[in-house]
């Protein structure tokens, strides 16, 4: 690593240098910045950066400022903004303030590791459950535990004392190539990307690292930084690759919510599920198939229990139960985009010369029962429910008890409508939710979602859809 961290520096500044060259040249021309409540704030394109608009606005939300939105898009608070646009601030109180303090936390980590063990980076996101984040990496034939834990948080912490901005980068994929050449994992992930993908890099301190970001400004806002635990993890979830060290971490803009936080930790293993189940012999794991749950005769009791009340449920909220099939040839799911987009989370494997995969998700298999023969607008909505047994390839450093599994079954549902019923369906099933959930005593949070990056069909069918989602939930 002693050579190889000061190359990727001196890259990394040697194509900055020309990136911020190139926006001298550039105009700056004046742009109108839309604000959530509708105030309009003037700024200089190529100049103004989100940042400047929230100091403008007060001290304290410039300090406390994460990260920006702009029209839509996640932006650095330090990104020059580029045309006229809506800005939104977010700050850790927030998802996206969260995710994101978390996502650059895990950069820290990384920096961390890096170099205290010289170790080959692989991929270090915020985790999915939205609680903190960890970092993949190999180290050969070293095998981390918690004994590491204090040399990482130490090298950490001197990360988070230098208040190391975290800057930003577009490289050609040559150039992405050429930077992290030392790091085969990366060179895989570079090769992968679409053509037309634009590649970004990070810099905070020493660490240099391919990332799409965007990221806190700088690593002194991570004031309270902790190891949780260390696992093994294979590359890309496939156990014929590398064998891999994760270490997860948390951390918290104050030591206060820190110590709240373990606290909580602490008092939650008196109530883990893992452990109690097994006293009250409901069910149990084993690692000859993990992330697959062994339900025991009162398990089972229980579960037969909850499909009796949803199915009393169905006949009242006119739902049709089917029976699906657990596993379809991979042509269904290159139909479905599945494929493309979930394979390496999918359980896949050969018969008879063909590839077929273990459904991880009924909504193809739904498609199918739907499209068997012609159909008529009086069906509709035609509402399909399905208990089917599910897989999906999760890799085993995420699996927590039933929480996080590789089988499962869900009360799962499709519902086929005409355009002008969407309302009044996603009405029914958010109705269905919320009767569910007080029988059993749950809150939850309900959240509009809008279509992904990699989203399916035309752009149109998606805003009347989202437009009816939305009305619904209003």
């Amino acid at each position: 690593m002693q050579a190889v961290i000061p190359k990727r520096i001196s890259l990394f500044e040697s194509i900055q240098n020309q990136q911020k060259l190139h926006r001298l040249s550039l105009s700056p021309d004046s742009i109108q910045i839309k604000l959530p409540d509708g105030k309009v704030k003037e700024g200089k394109k190529w100049n103004t950066t989100p940042f400047d608009v929230a100091r403008e606005i007060s001290k304290s939300l410039a300090s406390n400022s994460l990260i920006s939105k702009v029209d839509g898009v996640l932006w650095d608070m330090n990104r020059p903004l580029e045309g006229d646009c809506k800005l939104e601030l977010f700050t850790f109180e927030t998802d996206e303030g969260r995710d994101t303090f978390w996502h650059s936390s895990a950069h820290i980590l990384g920096q961390s590791l890096e170099q205290t063990y010289g170790c080959q980076l692989c991929i270090g996101p915020c985790t999915t459950r939205g609680e903190g984040f960890y970092y993949d990496a190999f180290y050969g034939d070293l095998g981390l535990n918690e004994d590491h834990f204090k040399r990482i948080e130490a090298a950490a912490k001197k990360a988070v004392d230098e208040r190391q901005p975290f800057e930003r980068i577009e490289v050609t994929r040559e150039q992405a190539l050429e930077m992290f050449s030392d790091n085969q994992f990366k060179v895989e992930i570079i090769k992968d990307l679409p053509e037309d993908k634009t590649i970004t890099v990070y810099r905070c301190g020493p660490l240099v690292d391919l990332c799409r970001g965007p990221h806190i400004p700088n690593t002194s806002f991570a004031k309270a930084f902790s190891c949780l635990k260390a696992s093994s993890a294979y590359w890309r979830g496939n156990k014929d690759r590398e064998s891999l060290q994760r270490v997860y971490g948390i951390s918290y803009p104050d030591q206060k919510r820190l110590k709240e936080y373990k606290a909580m930790l602490e008092e939650a293993k008196k109530y883990d599920h893992r452990e109690l189940t097994k006293k009250q012999e409901l069910f149990f794991f084993h690692p000859l198939s993990p992330g697959s749950c062994f339900f025991l005769p009162h398990g089972a009791r229980v579960c037969n229990k909850l499909l009796e009340f949803i199915r009393s449920q169905y006949w009242k909220r006119g739902y049709e139960e089917v029976w699906s099939p657990n596993m379809y040839n991979m042509q269904l799911w290159e139909t479905s985009g599945h494929a493309a987009n979930y394979k390496e989370n999918m359980f896949v494997f050969e018969v008879e010369k063909q590839e077929f995969g273990l459904k991880p998700m009924n909504c193809p298999g739904h498609c199918l029962i739907f499209d068997h023969r012609v159909r008529s607008y009086r069906e509709l909505p035609l509402r399909l429910a399905d208990f089917g047994v599910l897989h999906r390839n999760e890799a085993s450093g995420a699996l927590t008890g039933l929480t996080r599994v590789r089988r499962f079954q869900q009360d799962d549902a499709h519902i086929f409508c005409r355009e002008s019923q969407i309302k009044d369906e996603v009405k029914g099933a958010l109705s269905f939710i919320s009767y569910t959930y007080k029988i059993f005593g749950f809150t939850f949070d309900l959240k509009l979602s809008t279509r992904p990056e990699k989203y399916l069909g035309d752009l149109e069918t998606w805003e009347k859809a989202e437009a009816a989602l939305a009305e619904a939930l209003n």
